[in-house]
């Protein structure tokens, strides 16, 4: 075909909302040479059968940002490209049934609040007032949203469609991308119609983002960690109640949500659409027997009532005009599943210059912000607010499909749970095990996975409650409590050991390679036999992330990071690399498992067990024998005491944690680390750490050397900062708090206006006191000054506490 485009700058695969949403952002942005290929007609994927509801209510600070911002693009958008819509904001009830839920709603709306959205927390009898027919003797209360409502999905996607194309965009409908090809820095998208060359490939293919997937093997992909799930919703006749009840108000009902049963509840025209989030769910296309099709627009599943038919029965009661009426229609359609129910939107792991949109669940809901951060990716290489909460990379080798589905089915099933701080989920646990796992499980370990590595989170004694049910709650003092307080007792006082496997490490060799980390990293490099924190910005002094550097030569490093940041901070690093080949970056985590020993009585302990010099001073590290086995001693503990971390290989750390426990340190797990830390001021990654802060605002000014002569990324933006002087500080705050820390983005108040966030909190039982650590306007960061932190729904007096460690300020402990 003549008019075929041969090159683009962007093709973009799947011509769902998020697809076109993305292709309407590149263009108004000046990308106009974009392509946009459908295999079919738009919206014939999830778009065309989703229900279209769009909330803003969401427990991620980072997909409440996407969907407000959708919803407030929705509500013009029409208007914006001239094209008709139908956007329904009827606003939206949540129900709830207990103090928990009722927490929870608290929560998300003080973090609503902070993005400008108005969510009221409702007694039962007003929630009557916004919804006359709902039953509510049996409610704790509930939560309001007048900006929620519904749009239509087509229309939606259609409108977006125009905006794309008036704005210099292209679309192809009908026309499959059948392959991926590479040449040199270009890739070649295979088309039924001819074949397309292009600087970056974007997956927003929906349900069939992992069929997709399998083209960009050849080239470092992956498998798609997603499971394509069947959500079914029925539309009932009209009910002349509902149509009078419109016609005097001159709107439709508010939705309900009745989030502790699991279903949606909405006016559709005159008849009302349940949707339900059943248990006993279903997923499809999941055995060599049952392949997905080629093209399944348009289409749907048998339907399959019996599964909703406990919901339908709560939902009369509830509503009883739902009774009244008859279905009128059933819909079940394929919907994608990440195995957390988020999207994955960013880079595609493994392959350069290829991104990927998908797996969303609540697709309408998100698709407008999606398409802003997918463009923001692809254009500038990072987003204008941190979106680790949806960045592909957060899934590595661990996620296999017997992951992907056990995990789905559980999402689905229980799409609109409360995440508390205590609880695991137990599907598609033990992916990866560290070589002591039956030791910890014999010692009382109780679990939770990083990165698919199962770590003890605290060690349960005889006759503690170690059930699921327990972890069900908010407050800090579960059965938990007393055994983390122990076990930071005995840190503080004798000596424990942490089994820590999952560590993310990599290699960096080859000549130049110190020149190379200078010109990367924001501060100083450590000397040979020594070891630091570097931090790493981007092109806005924003923190990407810290890595503890090790270095044994003047070119030889190891760094480490994070273990769930193993693939983001590979990735990161890797594409900076020269481009000639001279230095090699290799990924070593699975090779290495590590021990953390700390505590007063560490030194005499670990005496006993290696030949190492145990006198050399803080951030040194040494090869040594240990328990007969070679390792690599590091001075250094992430809890604040004196202690080494003991690095071996995956294979020896048994006899080392053997030993060590032989020896009589007491196993200690990850809640007391965190405790332990927090009392420290030490950043956790994407929670203190995040690219929503510059290294200035985040505290980080003693790891900054502006001085220094090579050109780190984020340099002049820091430079000018600095000059400037920052908006924001980073600050640790004591919080008068009876029973709840504070959790991650909880609004911190000076009076009525709010003054910051907290990005993480914390019991410290070493100081005795609950603490948050946060960033606040600069005028409000001075030692002694009195805020509020909002802690679901109740503000606690919180003091700015001095720009040093709550415990041991001087580090004579660590330096004993």
């Amino acid at each position: 075909m003549s008019n075929f485009p041969s090159t683009a700058r962007v093709v973009i695969i799947g011509g769902g909302v998020v697809g076109t949403s993305t292709l309407y952002h590149l263009a108004k942005a000046g990308w106009t040479d974009c392509v946009m290929l459908e295999k079919n007609e738009l919206t014939a994927g999830s778009t065309w059968h989703a229900a279209g509801n769009v909330p803003n209510f969401a427990g991620s600070w980072a997909v409440m940002n996407m969907q407000r911002y959708s919803a407030a693009m929705y509500r013009t958008l029409g208007e914006d490209v001239d094209y008709p819509m139908n956007y329904h904001v009827t606003g939206a009830i949540r129900l709830a049934h207990n103090k928990e839920r009722m927490q929870e709603f608290e929560r998300v709306a003080g973090m609503g609040r902070y993005q400008g959205l108005q969510m009221d927390i409702c007694t039962p009898e007003e929630l009557k007032a916004y919804n006359p027919f709902i039953e509510t003797h049996d409610l704790e209360g509930g939560l309001w949203d007048p900006l929620d409502g519904d749009i239509d999905p087509a229309q939606l996607t259609q409108a977006l469609a125009k905006g794309a194309r008036d704005a210099g965009g292209r679309i192809e409908r009908f026309c499959s991308a059948t392959g991926i090809e590479r040449d040199g820095d270009e890739w070649i998208v295979k088309t039924e119609k001819g074949d397309i060359r292009c600087e970056y490939v974007a997956n927003c293919a929906g349900y069939y983002a992992q069929r997709v997937g399998e083209m960009f093997k050849p080239f470092g992909g992956r498998t798609v960690p997603m499971v394509v799930m069947s959500h079914q919703y029925f539309l009932t006749d009209e009910i002349p109640e509902l149509a009078e009840w419109t016609k005097e108000n001159g709107q439709k009902m508010p939705m309900i949500r009745d989030v502790d049963t699991s279903y949606y509840l909405r006016q559709d025209k005159n008849g009302l659409n349940l949707g339900p989030y059943e248990r006993n769910c279903k997923a499809h296309w999941i055995t060599p027997e049952d392949p997905m099709p080629h093209d399944f627009s348009f289409q749907l599943f048998p339907d399959d009532l019996e599964r909703l038919e406990w919901y339908i029965e709560d939902a009369m009661e509830r509503l009883p005009l739902l009774g009244t009426a008859g279905v009128g229609r059933n819909i079940n359609g394929p919907i994608p599943y990440a195995p957390d129910g988020l999207p994955m939107i960013g880079p595609m792991p493994g392959v350069k210059n290829a991104f990927e949109a998908h797996s969303f669940t609540f697709g309408i809901a998100q698709g407008g912000g999606a398409g802003k951060v997918l463009s923001e990716w692809i254009m500038h290489g990072e987003t204008e607010l941190d979106m680790w909460a949806v960045d592909p990379r957060r899934y590595t080798d661990y996620a296999d499909h017997d992951y992907c589905l056990s995990k789905a089915l559980e999402t689905y099933g229980h799409e609109y749970a409360m995440h508390f701080p205590h609880h695991e989920w137990p599907a598609g646990r033990d992916k990866k095990l560290s070589a002591n796992h039956e030791r910890l499980l014999a010692d009382g370990g109780q679990m939770g996975a990083y990165n698919g590595w199962e770590r003890a989170n605290w060690f349960a004694k005889e006759g503690d409650d170690t059930s699921e049910a327990a972890t069900e709650t908010w407050d800090r003092n579960g059965p938990w409590a007393i055994r983390v307080k122990e076990e930071v007792e005995a840190c503080r006082d004798n000596v424990a050991v942490l089994d820590m496997p999952g560590f993310s490490r990599y290699t960096l060799k080859g000549e130049g390679a110190a020149e190379w980390l200078r010109g990367q990293v924001a501060g100083a490099l450590p000397k040979a036999g020594r070891m630091n924190l570097g931090y790493f910005a981007d092109s806005r002094g924003k923190i990407i992330t810290e890595v503890t550097i090790i270095r044994f030569g003047e070119d030889d490093f190891m760094l480490m990071t994070a273990a769930v940041a193993q693939w983001h901070d590979y990735e990161f690093l890797l594409k900076s690399l020269p481009s000639d080949g001279s230095l090699t970056l290799t990924d070593v985590t699975r090779d290495w498992s590590t021990l953390l020993v700390a505590g007063p009585s560490s030194r005499d302990l670990l005496s006993q067990l290696t030949d190492a010099d145990l006198t050399t001073g803080w951030l040194t590290h040494q090869d040594a024998t240990f328990a007969g086995k070679p390792a690599k001693l590091m001075r250094i503990c992430f809890g604040g005491e004196l202690g080494w971390e003991i690095h071996t290989s995956f294979e020896d750390s048994a006899a080392a944690y053997e030993a060590v426990r032989d020896a009589g340190a007491t196993p200690f797990g990850m809640y007391a680390l965190d405790s332990m830390r927090i009392e420290k001021g030490y950043r956790t990654w994407k929670g203190d750490l995040s690219s929503d802060y510059s290294l200035l605002e985040g505290g980080l000014e003693r790891f900054i050397r502006l001085n220094k002569e090579q050109n780190f990324p984020g340099k002049a933006a820091l430079q000018a900062e600095k000059q400037a002087g920052s908006k924001k500080a980073f600050v640790t705050l004591i919080v008068e708090s009876d029973d709840a820390d504070a959790p991650y983005m909880s609004t911190i108040w000076d009076g009525d206006e709010v003054v910051g966030e907290t990005t993480s909190g914390n019991w410290g039982y070493r100081v005795n006191a609950s603490i948050a650590l946060g960033v606040v306007r600069s005028d409000k960061a001075a030692p002694g000054t009195e805020l509020e932190v909002e802690i679901y729904g109740k503000r606690c007096r919180a003091i700015v506490q001095k720009d040093e460690p709550l415990w041991d300020p001087s580090n004579e402990r660590i330096t004993a």
